[in-house]
């Protein structure tokens, strides 16, 4: 009975941490290719913003965080830079700064959905027409699925 209960508990542990690296590894193996750094550099004749992720965010942590230049223009917002593999990346402009989870969910409501993260390794983001990025001040990269802030930057 004993050797039963070892057999069952490795077997369950070895799943769930199967799984768990499997949610992990997903969006990595399925991420379109990131744009090149002269791709970005060709987008900052149009820069009316930019701003730096820091990995040192109150909300970031090992597994939540973003680092490197963020440009932001009329038509897109773009990082050379990297952030944390995870799913379901969104990226938000903010009227206010956040850099929690907390700060996030309480400002949620007058924040604008500019569109889906893909890349871990820079990204290009295009910004539907009808948003404004000077009617806000801060970019957020947030995990939709599991409700984890990622990482903020405040551009003016």
């Amino acid at each position: 009975m004993r050797k039963l209960i070892i057999i069952v508990i490795t077997h369950v542990s070895v799943g769930v941490f199967g799984f768990a690296l499997g949610i992990y590894m997903l969006p990595i193996l399925i991420a379109p290719p990131a744009p090149s750094e002269a791709e970005i550099e060709a987008l900052s004749s149009q820069v009316q913003f930019t701003s730096q992720f820091r990995k040192d965010l109150e909300g970031s942590d090992r597994f939540h965080w973003g680092e490197g230049v963020v440009s932001i223009s009329n038509n897109h917002i773009a990082l050379i830079g990297e952030l944390a593999p995870g799913p379901d990346y969104k990226l938000y402009l903010s009227p206010k700064y956040v850099e929690t989870e907390a700060s996030f969910e309480r400002a949620k409501a007058s924040m604008v959905n500019v569109g889906d993260v893909k890349t871990f390794n820079n990204f290009i983001v295009d910004i539907p027409s009808d948003i404004d990025p000077a009617q806000y001040n801060t970019v957020v990269v947030w995990c939709e699925s599991f409700g984890e802030f990622i990482t903020s930057a405040k551009y003016q």
